[in-house]
């Protein structure tokens, strides 16, 4: 069974604080010219995320696929995509990431697989009620020619969520119809699923992102129900097709692998429900132990609303024992840069809202407000300020260290996506552009040649050369505050406390709390300018003319 490698410490609970950096890896670094990110790549920018000051890395999928999804629609959850590289390949970056002191997280996507997986491809030419047909949804179709689809069920990315398979049968797909759903009540899919996880684990991955973690298992009962007895929201927060009490059984299962490695493998789910009694289920220590907190990714920029999201998620953590995964961005949302810098919603806005009015501001040609460009930016800086300051990990997404924006001006001939083609939505190519490295070269030191999404013009100001070399940069506070983070908790008595923080007085409109250690964070968010408390400031998101805290800035003070 494999051991931690040398080069890290064997440390059980590395993840309550870690600093986690999302790579989506077809657009990081790309070694040979193909427009692709690869493997290769990733390897050959170690020392760039060693130096940023992370603790460990998350790959979204790197596995053979038809990219309907980009790369979660899987053809072989064991494999390496040859786009990207090989098994050796994944090696090679795995101890290059281990040498550099940085762990390795990989994405998990158990709730389908693609259309061109062998299991599917033989439940295709097998007979209905077939074992190889067991393995995935299928049901036969309505109407006397059984042509019409089992009921109105929706997929996320529109149409229908089911796929007609030509004789009589549909199979079931909450997502792209190249992404047929599992079925987990099959004994066969379980134990496949924990051979992965043996798989990956023993070739040293240190922990496992799980995709769409509250999808696996579906109330199926005869007759199926329809979208309007179920209250349909087709793959919202509270999908009535998720969340079932079944997950507790099967995350225990796989909660008994993790442990048998040393360290444990660690493992955070992405859970996207408005139930926080039910989300905290996934956090329990015999469960996947951490979930994403996605409600400050979801919240205006707004000092009341962050402090009604944090104080119970804090205490919602200590109760369980667990830890909090907090997160602004990732690769399926409107950069939080550009988020920022449309008008709050207000204290009363729901998810659905949230959505609509990210989707109106791209439509529109996601242009922030004309009379401030930079608000959007300094909004982001600083709310990072605070969540870095707070009990728990973060995981940070590629390209927010460069102060990058949603790029909305992409043609459609370019566009990725199935959002895109298969409903009104504009789709998430924007947030998924190749990185720009430098100011120039045909993909901005991406790679060799065109990147796979075009860059636009504005990205040769955010290339990482040109934010090394400024000391006001995105990237510049990024690595001082990641670096004093790291300082300051090795000096906490316990640094995973989900207790460890005391909120204090604050003028309104700002936040104000301090960690043990007499480490103060002050966030002022919509306030005029107020002075600093006595203390020797630790890092800021911005300047602090006169000695002030200004709008949209925080500050880490020392007392």
């Amino acid at each position: 069974m494999a051991t931690a490698s040398a080069s890290l410490p064997r440390d059980h609970d590395w993840w309550r604080t870690a600093v986690v950096y999302q790579i989506y890896p077809r657009s990081f670094a790309d070694s040979d010219g193909d427009g692709i990110g690869d493997l290769a790549g990733l390897t050959s920018r170690v020392g760039y995320l060693r130096r940023l000051g992370v603790d460990a890395v998350w790959l979204s999928p790197f596995y053979p696929s038809a990219l309907a999804d980009g790369g979660y629609d899987i053809d072989d959850h064991r494999a390496v995509d040859p786009r990207l590289g090989s098994l050796a390949d994944f090696d090679a970056m795995t101890a290059a990431l281990h040498e550099a002191g940085l762990r390795v997280i990989v994405d998990i996507v158990p709730n389908h697989s693609s259309n061109r997986h062998r299991w599917f491809l033989e439940a295709l030419a097998a007979a209905k009620g077939s074992p190889a047909r067991q393995r995935y949804i299928f049901r036969d179709g309505r109407g006397p020619d059984q042509s019409e689809p089992p009921n109105d069920w929706k997929g996320a990315f529109g149409g229908s969520a089911w796929e007609a398979v030509g004789d009589g049968q549909f199979y079931l797909h909450l997502f792209a119809p190249e992404q047929p759903d599992w079925n987990w009540d099959n004994p066969e899919v379980r134990a496949d699923h924990l051979e992965t996880l043996h798989f990956w684990a023993d070739r040293g991955v240190d922990g496992f992102r799980v995709d769409v973690a509250v999808a696996l298992a579906k109330d199926l009962s005869e007759p199926l129900l329809s979208a309007a007895e179920l209250a349909w929201r087709p793959a919202g927060p509270d999908h009535p097709l998720y969340d079932r009490d079944e997950l507790d059984e099967i995350y225990a299962q796989w909660r008994t692998v993790f442990n048998q490695y040393d360290p444990p493998r660690s493992a955070v789910g992405e859970a996207w429900l408005s139930d926080h009694d039910r989300l905290a289920r996934y956090a329990r220590p015999d469960s996947l132990g951490q979930v994403f907190d996605f409600d400050l990714l979801r919240a205006d920029f707004d000092a009341r609303a962050y402090r009604d999201r944090i104080a119970p998620a804090l205490a919602r953590a200590a109760h369980l024992g667990s830890s909090l995964t907090w997160v602004l961005s990732n690769h399926d949302v409107v950069r939080h840069a550009s988020r920022f810098g449309l008008p709050p919603l207000g204290p009363e806005a729901d998810n659905s809202k949230s959505e609509a009015r990210d989707a109106a501001w791209l439509k529109s040609g996601g242009q922030e407000p004309a009379e401030d460009t930079g608000l959007g930016l300094r909004r982001a800086r600083a709310a990072v300020g605070c969540l870095l300051a707070l009990p728990g990990s973060v995981c940070l997404y590629q390209g927010e260290e460069l102060g990058l924006r949603e790029v909305v001006d992409m043609p459609a001939e370019a566009r990725q996506d199935p959002i895109f083609f298969r409903s009104d939505g504009v789709g998430r190519d924007g947030c998924r552009v190749p990185l720009p490295w430098q100011a120039d070269g045909p993909s901005l030191g991406f790679g060799p040649g065109p990147a796979h999404l075009p860059q636009p013009d504005w990205f040769a100001d955010f290339a990482v050369t040109v934010e090394e070399a400024d000391p006001e940069s995105t990237l510049s506070f990024y690595r001082l505050a990641l670096a004093v983070r790291r300082h300051l908790l090795r000096q906490l008595p316990r640094p995973g406390d989900p207790m460890g923080l005391e909120w204090l007085r604050a003028p309104v409109g700002a936040l104000h709390f301090r960690r043990p250690g007499g480490w103060h964070c002050l966030v002022n968010f919509t306030a005029p300018p107020f002075p600093l408390p006595a203390g020797e400031v630790l890092t800021a998101s911005g300047p602090l003319p006169d000695d002030k805290l200004p709008e949209a800035t925080t500050v880490w003070l020392r007392s």
